[in-house]
């Protein structure tokens, strides 16, 4: 029986983010995936065109059969739409007693936002002192805290605010960077252990989807049995094949590329 990892997020109708690309990126990392629907959007590579959380009940009840019946080594979270769901998944985790990566995800790609305001405070109250390992970008760490990053020293800055809400570890994503040079920068601690995760930038536009992967993959390698440095050193790695790789889809911005490393030394090629 392979590793079994659970995604709790919304659903991408184009198939780019979301649990779809959660639930891909957890096939081409060698574990078996399964899905908690927060939310349906419908969405395309030019961005969000709507969205509709589903019933904290409904949400509960996916949640509970899965764990229950087949179990997880791994939880990560996505789009939570609702402080009420936000509080409902909390409290889910905290009890399931695996690793929990959270990404707390603000808005989509295009700017569309994914989570009301009012529940920021449920995710920083209740949602990342559950979390093993949060992820956030720049702007959901300004959405956070209330930090501008503009440099790697206040990527430290920033790991230490987030670290306050209570996340045994936090990934701050420097792919955002108003100065970005040649390397795309993450920043791993936990406050006392620092990992400067560091890759090729790829001049790629087709981006979409980077968040979602990037905390699936780290998902995975924790439901191996990896630490967290392991994890999110083999995720980086993995999420930057993945932004080389990807492609023009619609009109818009495509998707990273999840099967990548399926097809042999030569990638996408």
């Amino acid at each position: 029986m392979p590793p079994r990892v659970l995604t709790v997020a919304g659903s991408d109708s184009g198939g780019g983010a979301g649990v779809q690309a959660d639930l891909k990126t957890m096939l081409a990392l060698g574990v078996h995936g399964m899905s908690v629907i927060t939310a349906v959007t419908a969405q395309n590579s030019l961005g969000v065109q709507g969205a509709w959380e589903l019933p904290v009940a409904a949400v509960v009840a996916q949640y509970r059969s899965v764990v229950d019946d087949i179990g997880v080594q791994a939880v990560k979270t996505g789009m939570l739409a609702s402080g009420e769901l936000v509080e409902a998944v909390a409290e889910l985790i905290a009890g399931t007693g695996v690793p929990a990566v959270v990404d707390p995800v603000g808005v989509s790609k295009h700017g569309d936002p994914l989570l009301a305001a009012s529940a920021l405070d449920s995710v920083r109250t209740r949602l990342l002192p559950a979390a093993t390992v949060a992820t956030p970008n720049l702007d959901e760490v300004a959405q956070l805290t209330g930090l501008r990053v503009e440099s790697e020293d206040g990527m430290r800055e920033a790991a230490s605010a987030v670290l306050a809400y209570g996340p045994k570890w936090v990934l701050i994503k420097g792919g955002h960077l108003p100065s970005p040079g040649a390397r795309a920068v993450d920043l791993l601690t936990d406050g006392t252990e620092e990992h400067w995760l560091r890759a090729p930038r790829h001049a790629n536009r087709h981006t979409h989807g980077t968040g979602c992967t990037l905390a699936s993959a780290i998902a995975a390698e924790l439901a191996k049995g990896r630490s967290v440095p392991e994890a999110a050193a083999a995720a980086k790695s993995y999420v930057t094949g993945a932004i080389a790789a990807g492609f023009a889809l619609g009109a818009g911005i495509g998707p990273v590329d999840h099967a990548w490393a399926l097809r042999g030394p030569e990638g996408a090629g």
